[in-house]
This record gives C-alpha cells, sequence and structure tokens, in this order.
C-alpha cells in the first residue's frame, strides 16, 4: 500500500496547494490489478477527468489529485521500490536466450558431425561402386584411392570451420544478453541465473529493488 500526500509521513509526498495532507493511496487488490483510493481529499481524486472514491486503473489512466497535480502511477510505484512489472519482462529474455544458445549448439553440432562423417562414408560408397564396374582398371583404382585420401581430409578441415562458428555466434548472443538481463533499476547484469531462482531472491542484491512486491 502506498500513502500519498502532502505530509511527510506520507510514502510518496506531494508539495501541492490542492492536494490534501493524507490524498490518496495506492494498492492491489486481491487480483493483482492496481487501485486508487481517494481518503477523503478536500479537493477530489480524478481519474481520465472522473472524480472517483475508490477504482481499479491501468497503466494507460490520467490520474490528477486536486485541482492541477498529474500523477504518475508508474514513478509512485518506483519510489517504493517496486520493480515487479519490469522484472517480469525478464522472463521473456531468459527463455528467448536459452531457446537460443540451444538452437546455436545443436545446429552447429549437427552440421559438424555432417561435414566430417560423409566425406568417410562417400570412399566406400565409390570403392564399391568401382568394384563392380572397373573391372580392375588401375585409373578407376587411382581415382578411388585419391577421392579416399582427399574427400576424409576435406571434411576434417570444413569440420573443423563450421565448428569454430559456434563460438563466434554464441558470443554475439551471450554479449545482447548482456545488456538486456540486468536489474531494471540499478542496471546490474544478473548472468545467467535462471528467472526463476532470481524471482525467488525477491529482490536485487545490489540495490535491492523489490522484484517480487508484497501486494497485500
Amino acid at each position: 500500500m502506498i500513502r500519498i500526500g502532502k505530509a511527510n509521513d506520507n510514502d510518496f509526498v506531494v508539495n501541492n496547494p490542492s492536494v490534501s495532507r493524507y490524498h490518496a493511496q495506492l494498492h492491489y487488490d486481491k487480483s493483482g490489478s492496481l487501485m486508487l483510493e481517494d481518503l477523503g481529499s478536500s479537493n477530489g481524486t480524478f481519474v481520465n477527468d472522473n472524480q472517483i472514491a475508490k477504482k481499479r486503473i491501468l497503466p494507460t489512466d490520467v490520474i490528477r489529485l486536486g485541482d492541477n497535480y498529474i500523477l504518475n502511477q508508474q514513478v509512485v510505484l518506483n519510489a517504493n521500490n517496486d520493480y515487479s512489472e519490469e522484472f517480469e519482462k525478464l522472463k521473456k529474455i531468459y527463455k528467448v536466450y536459452i531457446e537460443a544458445k540451444v538452437k546455436i549448439q545443436s545446429s552447429n553440432q549437427l552440421k559438424t558431425r555432417l561435414l566430417q562423417s560423409l566425406p568417410f562414408a562417400i570412399p566406400g560408397i565409390i570403392g564399391v561402386t568401382i568394384g563392380f564396374i572397373g573391372n580392375g582398371s588401375e585409373k578407376l583404382f587411382a581415382a578411388s584411392l585419391a577421392i579416399t585420401i582427399l574427400l576424409p581430409t576435406m571434411g576434417i578441415y570444413l569440420g573443423a570451420r563450421q565448428a569454430a562458428k559456434i563460438p563466434v555466434k554464441l558470443q554475439t548472443l551471450a554479449d545482447k544478453f548482456k545488456i538486456d538481463y540486468v536489474c531494471p533499476k540499478c542496471r546490474t547484469y544478473l548472468g545467467e541465473n535462471p528467472w526463476e531462482a532470481l524471482r525467488n531472491k525477491q529482490n536485487c542484491p545490489a540495490c535491492k529493488a523489490k522484484w517480487v512486491y508484497n501486494r497485500k
């Protein structure tokens, strides 16, 4: 619960002549919706220019206290150190990162194995074919021997090149993740800690921003 008004003991202090000492309060109902309640103010509390006593509000609603003070609800929530809404968005960032990382690793491993194994299988197939059609031809035998040596060598080379791409792709992905997966308040990188594990901690170890806000 966040109490708003002119008195210094409010959770969010507003220095405005038309705002009462204890003007209004914000709190979450049982469903998690944000509620705005007037506390018997002298000049009223308004949502989208309609005076209210108590009303569920949305992020797009315009809140006015008294004659002219426009209340920014996100600023009020953040002033109370509540970053739970912003923290919730990190769940998707972590999920997308892990999925992309697994995809890069599995895809590149498959390509690497194919490039390295197929050249070893092809000479065997060619050798069997030559055995049927070559009738002991020295030229075909020499060609088969050259293929037997060259193809595996090329496969090892191409496989190594493909494998070398994995660290580069993973580093590019990690660099972006380090920018996005940060505390919404102090911007500290949260490492590769699973989102659920961070949620269980409930707040940032660096700045103590509330990630899981007590909405009772």
